[in-house]
């Protein structure tokens, strides 16, 4: 301070015309006494007398300290009540940034908000996301460990435990501390607290060997000499904490070498410093005889002649000043508050009519209100002013603490946290040391993060950070990793087998390009042929008796018919369209309608052929083309009826079926009005089985002219075929039931096919004289 002020009053550009003088009160860190100094300070005599100042000829300008909270704290609720300007240059507690409570204080030590804050942006910056925090039990410990907790809890970070360090020595609270350390599965510990404060729980600590957890310190701890002993190396290797900026004063160092009680005759610390720093005693008149008695004693004298830069001290160290740099602003503060209101010019001023004051009669409150506005570049180079609440921008160096193989531990600056920028935080991750000599980052979650594909499942009665991972359902994924939730992937995808991501499902119907697909439609179009061909070779015999015997052209059209029946399966093959869809199921009805009513006239012709032969029948006007015509007409038409009313009233319609198979589409037709396909083929059924009934029942008719046998087991095979195609198709999905549909149109038009046309064939090619009238008349009488 006295340096500051010197340098102050030596500057030919700042208060040039004003000297400035300081008067110091010892608090000895008891609130009474600070009460106490800063009554004698505003009233300007030893007495304590409130809301008068005793002493007109100097102004006082601004209180500098306390340096501890407990301190400032009375002595700014007793100075805002005069706004008197008050400058902490060591008071962190954050409740001192009320301006309500504490409307006068300024400081240049940073709040221990921002350091709070900063100390939990650097638990996020590492992913510390289980945490064990001590707190002092003081102001200081509480309110800032507060912040901590609830910066941690807006995250994604979670308290492991919460344990308040006694400020007066407990045993118990101690040992309980030591306990929940031991039982606790956090590997990072913050400690916030004073030095004195920590200092019994780090030797407990020590003691009970507990080793291999990161400590986060704060500044009020982190560079005490106390942890620096060889026995907390173990412990505290790799610390990592907050420090106040380290800021440079030039010319200090040289004023620190310059001091001599010689120099300052008038200074009682010099002289009680020099005694201290060199083991000696000033001889002094009044201690006379004290100094003879002490030289038998061996207590050296000091002679003046000692040389205090030689002296290797912490006191000549002024790398590491943190709080001293805090004074030094402070006295700078008020010195450029000073010298701005002395500025002032008539007419501009911020009071009452643009008023300014009178330059030595000033009031508290004026200057106070130049002190909160000011802002300059100090000696140092760092900028200073203070936000509303009077806390200047925090700057905090982060220091890594060394321990290297010779056993000397040692402070390396590995980063800042600095409000004033953005980012904030910056760390050289490169140049940290941790707890047990490791470079790498150590962990300390409650639980492993969870890959992407599983979401975060919280245990019952347990913080968030405690979970399970689970894996995501089918259909939904996430690619982030310790997500909460799983997303549902569109309509059109699906997700892989890790539910990490969707992909495009595939498309699926009985194509062309399919092995089944290609392999039913050249089974479809060769067996297409036949017929065709069986139907060339009837047109070319069709004089000849087996083809005239067995009403030749009900033979034609079916024969056509069964030709549209292996043809009308390729209908079902290919990407289903609003035309496929609609076409499909009618063709194969009416076409197979079609078939089974040929088959059905042809069996009733048979029965009425040979029934209209016996004496006085009265089937003979049934005799001739018009019954089966009719009958082949009318089935039909039924069936083309419940078609038309089918594709009318609710048609069938290409739809994406995504329930079938998860990972694919199946592209298929939807029937629309279900029950009318169940009719349709129902109908069919119900003509084979009426066929069946009469070609069985006219079994027995006589061999050549009867094709009641062969329709028996057509209609056999062909009801057969469609009975097992019910569960068959109820049972498959998507291109496979296309498929079992083909099948069941092939096999039972195969059926007919062979049983009704191939006997003929075989007696039209390969033994033409069985197709003779001689034969078939000869076969006849034998059988009568």
């Amino acid at each position: 301070m006295i340096f500051a002020i010197d340098e102050i009053n030596n500057s030919p550009s700042l208060l040039s015309n004003t000297t400035l003088g300081f008067e110091i009160y010892d608090s000895c860190g008891i609130s009474t006494r600070a009460i106490e100094g800063a009554m004698r300070l505003v009233t300007g005599l030893h007495q304590q007398i409130p809301n008068y100042r005793c002493e007109m000829q100097k102004s006082l300008a601004a209180v500098i300290g306390d340096a501890a909270s407990r301190n400032s704290i009375p002595i700014a609720q007793l100075l805002g009540l005069f706004g008197q300007p008050q400058i902490s240059y060591g008071s962190t507690v954050a409740m001192l940034s009320n301006k309500i409570q504490f409307p006068s204080f300024l400081r240049t030590a940073p709040s221990d908000r921002f350091q709070s804050i900063g100390l939990t942006q650097l638990l996020i910056y590492f992913g510390w996301t289980w945490v064990g925090i001590l707190a002092e039990e003081s102001d200081y410990g509480q309110q800032g460990s507060q912040i901590i907790k609830e910066e941690l809890l807006k995250s994604e970070a979670c308290i492991a435990f919460f344990e308040s360090i006694p400020v007066i020595y407990s045993a118990t609270k101690i040992h309980r501390i030591i306990h929940v350390i031991k039982g606790s599965s956090a590997n990072v510990i913050l400690a916030f607290s004073s030095d004195d404060s920590l200092n019994p729980v780090m030797e407990e600590i020590y003691k009970s060997n507990i080793t291999g957890k990161t400590w986060i310190a704060s500044e009020g701890w982190y560079s005490s000499p106390i942890f620096s002993q060889t026995s907390f190396h173990k412990t505290l290797q790799g610390t990592i904490g907050f420090l106040y900026h380290k800021g440079e004063m030039p010319g200090f160092r040289r004023y620190l070498d310059s001091i001599h009680p010689l120099i300052f005759p008038d200074d009682i610390f010099v002289k009680a410093f020099w005694e201290t720093a060199f083991g000696c005693m000033w001889l002094s008149a009044n201690l006379s005889q004290i100094t003879k008695t002490s030289l038998y004693e061996g207590i050296k004298l000091c002679s003046g002649k000692e040389i205090l830069k030689e002296l290797d001290i912490p006191f000549l160290d002024v790398s590491s000043l943190t709080t001293t740099y805090n004074v030094y602003q402070a006295v700078y503060v008020a010195a450029h508050a000073l010298h701005d209101m002395f500025s002032c010019s008539f007419g501009n001023g911020p009071f009452q009519n643009r008023s300014c004051t009178e330059n030595h009669n000033f009031k508290a409150w004026q200057l106070l209100y130049y002190m909160k506005k000011v802002y300059f570049i100090n000696m140092a180079g760092d900028t200073v002013f203070f936000d509303v609440n009077g806390d200047p921008p925090a700057l905090y160096d982060i220091v890594n603490w060394h321990v290297n193989q010779e056993g000397l531990s040692s402070y390396l600056v590995v980063g800042r946290y600095d409000t004033s920028t953005s980012p904030n935080l910056f760390i050289n991750k490169s140049q940290i040391m941790w707890n047990g000599g490791h470079t790498q980052v150590p962990q300390s979650v409650c639980s492993e993060s969870c890959h992407p594909g599983y979401r975060r499942s919280s245990r019952q009665g347990q913080p968030r950070c405690c979970y399970d991972c689970i894996l995501c359902p089918e259909g939904e994924v996430t690619n982030q990793t310790d997500s909460d939730n799983c997303w549902r992937c569109p309509e059109d995808y699906w997700s892989n087998t890790v539910r990490d991501g969707c992909f495009a499902r595939a498309e699926e119907f009985l194509s062309y390009n399919d092995a089944m697909g290609s392999i039913l439609a050249f089974i479809a179009a060769v067996n297409a042929l036949l017929p065709a061909t069986v139907l060339l070779i009837f047109l070319k015999y069709r004089d000849t008796p087996i083809v005239k015997a067995n009403n030749r052209n009900i033979s034609y059209l079916l024969l056509f018919a069964l030709t549209l029946c292996f043809l009308c399966s390729l209908i079902f093959i290919g990407h289903p369209v609003r035309i496929t869809c609609l076409l499909r199921q009618a063709t194969f009805g009416i076409v197979f309608t079609l078939c089974v009513s040929c088959v059905l006239a042809k069996t009733v012709t048979v029965v009425i052929a040979f029934n209209a032969t016996k004496p006085n029948s009265s089937l003979k006007k049934w005799v001739g083309p018009v019954l089966p015509n009719t009958i082949v007409l009318v089935c039909t038409m039924f069936q083309v009826t419940l078609c038309i009313l089918w594709l009318t009233i609710s048609p069938p319609f290409p739809v994406r079926n995504r329930n079938v198979q998860h990972d694919k589409i199946i592209i298929e037709c939807d029937e629309g009005f279900a029950i009318a396909f169940w009719c349709l083929l129902g109908y069919m059924g119900l003509l084979a089985s009426v066929s069946f009934v009469v070609a069985f029942l006219a079994r027995k008719l006589p061999d050549t002219f009867n094709e009641a046998q062969f329709i028996t087991f057509s209609m056999l095979i062909f009801v057969s075929v469609w009975l097992s195609f019910i569960p068959a198709y109820l049972s498959t999905k998507g291109k496979y039931m296309v498929a079992v549909e083909i099948f069941a149109i092939l096999s039972s038009s195969a059926g007919l096919f062979i049983c009704i046309f191939l006997p003929k064939c075989y007696v039209i090619l390969l033994r033409p004289e069985m197709n003779t009238r001689e034969y078939l008349m000869g076969k006849v009488t034998v059988n009568k």
